[in-house]
């Protein structure tokens, strides 16, 4: 007998991905590799 159906797997994975793509732009913006971003509006003074 299967206890999950479709639907709630589908959710599962969809929640899973939106959370990584979530985690991954939070890291991004904010951890190590942000260290090498700049500010275009600074870049550019006049």
């Amino acid at each position: 007998m299967e206890t999950s159906s479709p639907a709630l797997q589908f959710a599962i994975v969809t929640l899973v991905v939106l959370f990584s793509l979530t985690g991954i732009g939070v890291y991004m913006a904010f951890g190590p590799p942000a260290q090498r971003l700049e500010d275009p509006w600074d870049a550019h003074d006049d």
